[in-house]
């Protein structure tokens, strides 16, 4: 049977699923004192980056250090659930219920996130859209293949958010070369001195734009599979009145 994990970033102590497959992962982990789960400071790592890079410092370990059959990441209060009729943990997907929809699809994500606006609108409203700007210049240099699938998804209004996917580790490795490529070159030019502790979180933010750029670049060869996400913290009433 193929191995499975998947990753729960986290940076505290948290009520985890009761299921051997979901391994928590310390985010931001340099320096700071262990909460006793896999740090993302350990193997190789950019766990120093983690104020920049939020979640993505777990996902840059994983393509580093995991070798599993399939992984994923979610949130210490964000999973795929079976179905929509519950947040609780015994609705979150298992590894049961992974290997099955992969058997038919080659990556899980979340169902879209609709937005007020375009995706370029909504993202200048609350960052520097000069930011992703600048990850076009390099998309135009370092792959120019991407560049139309970067202004397809600026034109959009729904986008898949939270940095949260389930996929063969393949694809995951291939994505997040991808990503990391462009998001290191894109360090040397960004600058974050005058940004506030929320805007500081760019790569983050960042990262979940490009993610649509890749997966519509790559959608022809990609059976999707979209699954709710839920915040386990959230009344099931307030999840459904969205």
């Amino acid at each position: 049977m193929k191995s499975v994990k998947i990753y729960i970033a986290t940076h505290k102590k948290a009520k985890l699923p009761e299921l051997k497959e979901y391994i928590p992962i310390q985010v931001g982990a340099d320096k700071k004192e262990s909460l006793g789960y896999i740090g993302d400071n350990t193997g190789e790592n950019i766990s120093s980056k983690n104020p920049n890079y939020c979640e993505l410092t777990a996902t840059y370990w994983i393509m580093k250090n995991d070798k599993s059959d399939i992984v994923g990441l979610s949130h210490y209060r964000r999973y795929f659930f079976k179905n929509k009729l519950s947040n609780s943990y015994e609705n979150i997907i298992d590894k049961e219920d992974i290997l099955n929809i992969l058997k038919k699809y080659d990556i899980i994500l979340p169902e879209k996130y609709n937005l007020r606006g375009t995706v370029k609108k909504q993202y200048s409203k609350t960052h520097n859209i000069e930011d992703l700007m600048k990850c076009k210049e390099i998309i135009n240099k370092k792959c120019p293949e991407y560049s139309k699938s970067f202004d397809k998804v600026l034109r959009k209004r729904k986008i898949y958010t939270y940095n949260m996917f389930i996929s063969n580790k393949k694809i995951f490795d291939d994505y997040y070369k991808w990503l990391f490529d462009i998001l290191f070159e894109a360090e040397k030019y960004i600058d974050i001195s005058n940004y506030d502790d929320y805007n500081k979180r760019v790569y983050g933010f960042l990262s979940e734009r490009l993610f649509n750029v890749w997966i519509e670049k790559n959608k022809r060869n990609l059976k999707i599979k979209e699954m709710p996400v839920y915040n386990t913290e959230e009344k099931v009433k307030k999840l459904f009145s969205l």
